[in-house]
């Protein structure tokens, strides 16, 4: 137990570091966190207290995802030195939503898999150059696309560890842990902006749609305007006018700039433009408007996205 708690920790943190442990009780009793030196908790017997206190049924064991600043008392976001790890909690329908993360093209292989209970996980991945903003926002759209737990999104959240029981459960859930991958990942190593949001969502809008016989408004707005582009309506023009309808939208011109783009680049494919040309020709539609490497990378995905509809159509 503490072995593979202890080899968790190495692997999260790196020597002299400070972390913060928190036990916490099913029964309503307070936690109990503590701020230690990663060395500190590495010891033996500081890992047989953790354990004693997990086996007697009385807590529950956790770390914080991030390291603090030396000198720390609390776990507060103002205590949180780096970013160390992103992270999602999938609660509901588990092994399908891990499989679907396992084969995304958006996001890299995890660096841990914790299983948490039956058909429930916490995934993580090993990062560097991020700043609190960009490691919130990546957070919130981990939740969004994977079905993760909304909540957890905070610079200081706590993760279970693995080796430890999981005594929310009768009889208690030991926790357990793979490492799919050691790498150490960048923000550009994840593709999850909200167009990439936008276009996962839209293949499973589709798919849903057509089981339950319905259309959405951002299917209905797909339809019109793929019929728009196929009788030669100026795409700019045609980009204002749905950007003016959808004002519902958090952003509409982007919504818009995305739904139309997609549409364009399905329709020039069908008509058997190479994929190449299809990347140039957005390129030259939006290069006003974005920088040449947003609008090369932008384009790329559009297309493979517009590349995989058509597949998605001719498989159904």
């Amino acid at each position: 137990m503490s072995q593979i708690a202890a080899s968790f920790l190495r692997r999260c943190f790196a020597p002299e570091e400070t972390i913060a442990v928190l036990l916490r009780g099913e029964n309503g009793d307070a936690p109990m966190q503590r701020v230690v030196r990663l060395e500190q908790a590495l010891e033996t017997r500081y890992m047989a207290w953790l354990s004693y206190e997990n086996q007697q049924g009385r807590n529950n064991v956790y770390v914080a995802a991030n390291p603090l600043h030396p000198g720390s008392r609390k776990r507060t976001k103002d205590c949180i030195a780096s970013v160390r790890h992103l992270y999602i909690d999938i609660d509901t329908d588990g092994d399908a939503r891990l499989a679907l993360l396992r084969a995304s093209e958006f996001v890299p292989p995890p660096t841990s898999i914790l299983s948490t209970s039956q058909r429930k996980y916490q995934v993580l991945w090993r990062v560097e150059d991020f700043d609190f903003a960009r490691q919130e926002q990546i957070l919130k759209l981990l939740a969004i696309v994977f079905g993760g737990d909304p909540a957890c999104t905070d610079c200081n959240r706590v993760l279970r560890v693995p080796g430890f029981l999981n005594r929310k459960y009768d009889p208690a859930y030991k926790v357990t842990v793979e490492y799919p991958d050691d790498s150490i990942w960048t923000p550009n190593d994840f593709s999850l902006d909200a167009g990439a949001v936008d276009a996962i969502f839209f293949d499973h809008a589709i798919a849903s749609q057509k089981q339950a016989g319905k259309h959405s408004h951002s299917e209905s707005d797909w339809a019109w305007v793929s019929h728009e582009l196929a009788h030669g309506k100026d795409a700019l023009k045609l980009t204002r006018e749905l950007a003016s309808r959808r004002s519902d939208k958090p952003n509409p011109l982007y919504y818009a700039q995305r739904t139309v783009d997609v549409a364009s680049a399905r329709l020039w494919l069908i008509e058997g433009i190479g994929i190449d040309d299809v990347v140039a020709m957005l390129e030259y539609r939006r290069r006003s408007e974005l920088s040449a490497a947003l609008c090369s990378t932008r384009a790329r995905e559009i297309a493979v996205t517009a590349q995989r509809l058509i597949a998605n159509r001719k498989t159904s």
